[in-house]
């Protein structure tokens, strides 16, 4: 049993040797930053869309795509990147996957076409898939020390979860300062000093004898991505279209061939055996709903922020400091409170506290001001995401075997970029319909829809909160085993 979680697997200590000193902190550095340079790219693109549209003479649906390619991308090759690093080598994905990054990025700054900016970020989308998952496991394997191990995954998780606000602030400077081409360029000298500091500095891990799953991979590519359009094309077109039906129905048949191959395949894609743990079944199935509720508070409130009380984008982005700064002090914390409460008072906690927030938002009205509402919802919400979503990193991936790191990875980043685009595709109609027959003015209309897609995404956080009571507590074992 682990000695920083409850759980069912063994310890397992992974083979490479934590680098001391200096070496240890430049790799931290260079994974973070990358990770960082990853979620950021999904919320900096945000605040500049509009310049983007006037510049590049983007219709109003073509538009979205902008996003949208990233997420098909990014989203339908997580699991494939996952595995694919820990079969060929983790440290060779992440280089690779992180110079594709860049250089799309700048080409897509350079873009002078809008065709050559959505290649551009299909391309982005592609290198994310490889970082990313292979971010992870290379800080699950290079990092072996239990505490060390639980601060650096605390890290990364808060490090994504505020990414999301500090996006809203980077994007709104870069696009009233410069120009929204600096949101992309932004991307390349970070990109070429993570490409360099990893070249010198991350560790060599060797590569598993074995083969990649080419049905598995397949049928979960091809499906992760049928059900992302599905989600995206809800989100704009509505459910019970054709192209909605079929994507979703294709994806669910696709996912459910993937598992079946996966039940029998002697080197799966996905090992289902990660799933067996309690523990870490519970927290992917939280990191599927945590998404789905809190991505709506950026969503909606970035609109309201805007179109109802007519701030700036730069503006806007500062008003969201409160989360970011809450989830921050939530990334300290989580190595405190996780060896000690267990994963079950932390997580039922921040889903409780998540609910409180997305519940006060229900009140908001056309003349509601920042404070106090907002003001105390973003409190409720930084801290409420940062201790629910914070330690899933950490429980998902403690006790994971080296040689399915980026598996588990892999799964994990896919659950979550699919609970984010399903839950915004649900709340997207949930606020279309309730706006529609709310009546009075435009901004009454607008303030109604986003009361009524929070009232929903309050429901999905109160399942996070049911789902999380399903975590098993810290045993007297685990105390004494923590204590010795």
């Amino acid at each position: 049993m682990s000695t920083t979680l409850p759980s069912n697997a063994a310890v397992r200590v992974p083979a490479p040797a934590r680098a001391p000193g200096l070496r240890s902190g430049i790799v931290l550095a260079t994974l973070l930053t990358c990770q960082l340079m990853i979620v950021l790219d999904i919320t900096v693109m945000n605040v500049a869309l509009p310049r983007i549209q006037t510049d590049l003479h983007f219709s109003a649906t073509g538009l979205s795509w902008v996003m949208n390619s990233y997420s098909l991308a990014f989203g339908g090759l997580l699991l494939l990147g996952g595995r694919a690093g820990d079969l060929f080598g983790r440290r060779n994905l992440f280089i690779a996957g992180a110079t594709l990054f860049t250089l799309a990025s700048l080409a897509g700054g350079l873009a002078p076409s809008a065709g050559w900016l959505l290649a551009a970020r299909v391309v982005q989308g592609i290198g994310g898939a490889m970082a990313g998952p292979n971010t992870l496991a290379l800080l699950t394997t290079t990092f072996s020390d239990p505490k060390a191990r639980m601060r650096v995954l605390a890290l990364f998780s808060g490090m994504s979860s505020a990414g999301f606000a500090i996006g809203l602030i980077v994007g709104g400077l870069l696009t009233e300062w410069l120009s929204w081409r600096s949101v992309l360029f932004i991307n390349v000298p970070f990109g070429l000093i993570v490409v360099v500091l990893a070249l010198r500095y991350l560790p060599r891990a060797e590569r598993q004898p074995a083969h990649l799953d080419l049905p598995g991979a397949l049928t979960a590519t091809t499906g992760v991505a049928a059900l992302v359009y599905g989600f995206i094309n809800a989100a704009s077109d509505g459910w019970g279209t054709a192209t909605t039906d079929i994507c979703l129905a294709a994806g669910a048949i696709l996912i459910a061939a993937f598992l079946a191959i996966e039940s029998r395949a002697a080197q799966p894609l996905l090992p289902l055996r990660l799933f067996a743990d309690r523990n870490r079944a519970t927290a992917y199935a939280n990191m599927f709903l945590a998404p789905m509720a809190g991505m709506s508070m950026f969503f909606f409130l970035t609109q309201f922020l805007q179109d109802v009380l007519g701030l700036s984008a730069l503006a806007t982005g500062f008003a969201f400091l409160p989360t970011a700064l809450l989830m921050f002090t939530m990334i300290r914390l989580i190595p405190r409170l996780l060896p000690r409460f267990g994963p079950k008072p932390v997580t039922v906690t921040g889903a409780a506290l998540m609910v409180a927030g997305l519940v006060l938002l229900t009140q908001l009205t056309a003349d509601s001001g920042y404070f106090p509402l907002l003001f105390i919802a973003m409190i409720l919400m930084g801290c409420g995401i940062g201790l629910a979503v914070s330690p899933l990193n950490v429980i998902i991936m403690s006790n994971v075997d080296t040689h399915e790191a980026g598996a588990a990875g892999g799964a994990l980043q896919t659950l979550q970029q699919t609970g984010a685009s399903l839950g915004l595709a649900i709340l997207v109609t949930v606020f279309g319909t309730a706006s529609r027959t709310a009546g009075g003015s435009l901004q009454h209309a607008l303030v109604g829809g986003m009361t009524t897609a929070f009232a929903a995404a309050a429901a999905i956080a109160a399942l996070a909160f049911v789902v999380a009571l399903t975590f098993r507590a810290v045993g007297p074992a685990t105390a004494a085993a923590r204590r010795g």
